[in-house]
């Protein structure tokens, strides 16, 4: 057969499931460190490729006779690029068509088992990806795999206590079994504190420096906020603008598209500009203060431009970390390489954060899940 060059992307994340086949433990952050790391040398340089998997792929000197295997059996040396054998022009190019006769099923399963491969490279490729920089049908793909989200939302400690079969003696509950029993020694009864879940404040910049992130934080809001419903749990979903908008009634809606919909016809600033301070001080004059913020995990979704006083913004969020139990700061930049927190708006509210967290793809929403459940 000849050879024809393969999507980039899908041949190295096949080279890392290769290497895991082989014995080699690479894990998610390895293989992702991988792909940047070739992304910074150039693909089309072998050389600089071996390296650069030898240096992110590899955790013990044993690991490295089954990397030169592999990486020698998996990449064509002549043109330095990675290339993969060429498919039948014959076969269909959907995952769901079966064979068309009964005597070709096993190359037909083969053939459709490379497809799913394909697929599924795709999606994981597709979660690492800018949601700035998604074309109209990548945001679509990507929108179907919210569902993957879910949040656990944390607990705190409540002042009623419970049965349970250890921890802190239940003297008075112990006392009463032994007076059933005419003073009789009986079972020793613990208890231990109850638990409630932690209520979860997502504060959403929506202004005009955010635009490209708007849609795919409310629609993380949407899917956070169906979700801890169904564990007990409570989000409440600000935008920030000019003006502070409580739009956590838009986002009950079952349906994730009529929930967006819903929302921005409530947001009057869309796309407008940004007084963060101003707007936060407004948050905890009228809903923080009062109790919504009050030992809640506050997560603020911005890039930190602020038109108006930064000092402002600083004093807010200082007033915000006081009563709130832990403050989280996701900015889409974040993640992105050479970025220094540098703006304004991001120096002054950095010192009144618990976390710093990267929010432009799939997988940063995911991390952020694991850092409110933890909280």
């Amino acid at each position: 057969m000849n050879d024809v060059l393969h999507e980039a992307d899908e041949v190295l994340l096949g080279f890392t499931r290769a290497l895991r086949a082989a014995g080699v433990a690479v894990t998610q952050d390895r293989a992702h460190g991988f792909l940047a790391a070739v992304a910074t040398v150039g693909a089309d340089d072998r050389q600089a490729t071996y390296w650069a998997g030898r240096a992110t792929l590899c955790g013990s000197p044993d690991d490295l006779a089954r990397y030169d295997q592999v990486f020698a059996a998996w990449f064509d040396p002549r043109d330095g690029l990675p290339r993969a054998q060429q498919r039948e022009a014959s076969r269909p190019s959907t995952a769901h068509l079966l064979p068309e006769a009964e005597g070709a099923g096993g190359a037909g399963e083969t053939e459709e088992e490379d497809v799913v491969r394909a697929m599924a490279s795709e999606a994981e490729v597709l979660q690492h990806r800018d949601v700035a920089s998604l074309d109209a049908a990548e945001r679509r793909r990507l929108a179907a795999m919210f569902v993957r989200l879910s949040l656990h939302p944390p607990v705190r400690r409540t002042a009623r206590h419970r049965r349970w079969h250890r921890g802190e003696l239940d003297a008075s509950r112990t006392l009463r079994n032994s007076l059933r029993h005419l003073g009789e020694p009986g079972r020793i009864a613990w208890r231990r504190r109850g638990t409630r879940p932690r209520r979860v404040v997502l504060l959403v910049d929506v202004s005009g420096s955010m635009t490209a992130y708007a849609d795919a934080l409310l629609r993380l809001a949407h899917r956070l906020t169906r979700s801890a419903r169904t564990s007990g749990g409570t989000v409440e979903t600000f935008t920030l603008g000019t003006r502070l908008t409580h739009v956590t009634r838009a986002l009950t809606t079952p349906d994730a598209d009529r929930a967006i919909v819903a929302a921005g016809e409530v947001v009057p600033d869309w796309s407008g500009g940004t007084r963060l301070g101003e707007t936060l001080r407004v948050f905890l004059d009228r809903w923080g203060q009062r109790g919504m913020a009050r030992g809640a995990v506050v997560v603020v979704f911005s890039d930190g431009w602020e038109r108006g006083d930064a000092g402002l913004l600083g004093e807010q969020m200082e007033r915000l970390q006081r009563i709130a139990h832990r403050v989280v700061w996701v900015n889409p930049h974040r993640g992105k390489a050479g970025y220094e927190p540098l703006q304004g708006g991001v120096v002054a509210a950095l010192p009144h954060c618990d976390d710093f967290l990267a929010g432009h793809s799939l997988a940063t929403f995911a991390d952020l899940t694991e850092v409110i459940a933890r909280a």
